[in-house]
């Protein structure tokens, strides 16, 4: 009986010290995750309203180019992680890009028109700028213009999205070490008579260069903040909207991020967030092709970002989302569903597209029978209201999972 009396001792004291052991490691384990920091090299992709029907129209048209029917992913859609992020604005159901990559910068919603603020009219503080003053270099890019709605998100403050000459004057206070974009809107200020871009922000510590030879004699002559615009808007205002021969000339989505990479290095630990605007000026116009090119073209943007992660895949963070849907495009239009339009008709799309130069010439008429003969569908010029896809890989890459607002991305990239 003593023995007994002493074996359930004994076993009661080992199971305390067990629990004991195991409440201490798991407190020790939620420690450990609580005082981890978010990854040293942090991508931030913004498709500008990309949707996902817009994803899934190009998966479909390379599916088309393959001879197959179904769908060839693009880089990002094999991601690990998918969410899905709401849009709408302080006072808007449907948002504007100002209003909605304030959201997703900064964590707070804010009026249409408004940049970095609040509704009230308070600076808001940015996930770059945050970043920026932990030690990590940050660049900001885009396939338009570096003073344009999406990337001004990242480093302005003002009432007015179109107030490009005075956010373009907001570079150089934020300190960040790399901004790249098609050029300036408002090169010379919004009358047309202030100091030029370029002498503005190298008055003020930059050094601007217009294409890859001005980039190169920059990088070697040792400049340490750089804004690199692409050649055909040197000295000029940047067009708002090109396609074809004059931005096949440009240096390409995915040497931009690679130029990025080799300025900033992998010793400090970066931000990097990148806009690829065109997808939205196409799909205000309901243009397919120029749309899915579009879209290919932030794919490859993210494949170089993908080679970096592949170096570094336990350090790295990649994010790819869209600050709204544009177009309310759809795989199916008005008669789709019988016969041979079940099938989209992409050698109509990819036909014209060729025969055009790459180019879209056609008229709002011309344009809307094109699409309906090819059996896809667009029901506004404008942007939509809907949830956009968000995908994610690498770490801290499971916070992105789910449905939430997009004002929750800012604080699920800075998450310890």
């Amino acid at each position: 009986m003593k023995k007994s009396r002493k074996s359930q001792i004994i076993g009661i004291a080992f199971g305390v010290i067990l629990l004991a052991v195991c409440i201490a490691f798991a407190n020790t384990g939620s420690a450990e995750r609580k005082s981890g920091k978010p990854a040293k090299y942090i991508f931030l992709f913004i498709g500008d309203g990309m949707g996902a029907t817009h994803v899934a129209a190009t998966e479909s048209y390379q599916a088309y180019l393959d001879g197959e029917l179904g769908f060839k992913q693009v880089s990002f859609t094999e991601f690990p992680v998918l969410g899905m992020a709401e849009t709408f604005s302080a006072d808007k159901s449907i948002t504007c890009s100002s209003a909605s990559g304030t959201a997703i910068s900064c964590g707070a919603k804010t009026l249409n028109g408004r940049l970095g603020i609040t509704p009230e009219g308070d600076t808001l503080t940015s996930v770059a700028k945050i970043l920026s003053d932990r030690g990590y270099k940050v660049a900001v890019m885009s396939s338009v213009p570096v003073n344009h709605a999406t990337p001004a998100a990242f480093y302005g403050h003002n009432v007015s999205r179109h107030d490009y000459y005075g956010i373009t004057c907001e570079i150089p206070k934020s300190g960040y070490e790399f901004f790249a974009g098609s050029g300036f809107v408002d090169f010379y200020g919004k009358d047309g008579n202030g100091k030029d871009s370029k002498t503005l922000l190298e008055e003020n510590g930059y050094t601007v260069c217009f294409g890859e030879e001005e980039y190169e004699k920059a990088v070697e002559a040792g400049a340490d903040k750089i804004v690199l615009c692409q050649e055909r808007s040197r000295m000029v205002n940047a067009p708002t909207y090109i396609s074809g021969d004059a931005q096949a000339k440009d240096i390409p989505s995915e040497e931009v991020i690679k130029k990025c990479l080799d300025f900033l290095g992998d010793k400090s630990p970066f931000f990097i967030m990148y806009e690829q605007g065109e997808i939205d000026w196409a799909a205000h116009s309901n243009e397919t092709m120029p749309m899915v090119a579009a879209v290919q073209k932030l794919d490859n943007a993210v494949k170089a970002a993908l080679e970096f992660y592949n170096e570094h895949p336990d350090e790295t963070l990649i994010i790819v989302t869209a600050d709204h849907e544009t177009g309310g495009i759809v795989l199916g239009a008005d008669g789709a569903g019988n016969g041979d339009s079940e099938i989209i008709g992409w050698e109509i799309l990819d036909k014209a597209w060729k025969d055009s130069g790459h180019t879209n010439t056609l008229s709002v008429q011309e344009n809307k029978a094109l699409n309906d003969s090819a059996f896809i569908g667009w029901t506004t010029s404008g942007h939509s209201g809907g949830p956009v896809p968000v995908y994610a890989i690498g770490k801290g890459s499971e916070r992105f999972g789910g449905r939430y607002d997009n004002t929750d991305i800012k604080g699920k990239i800075l998450a310890e």
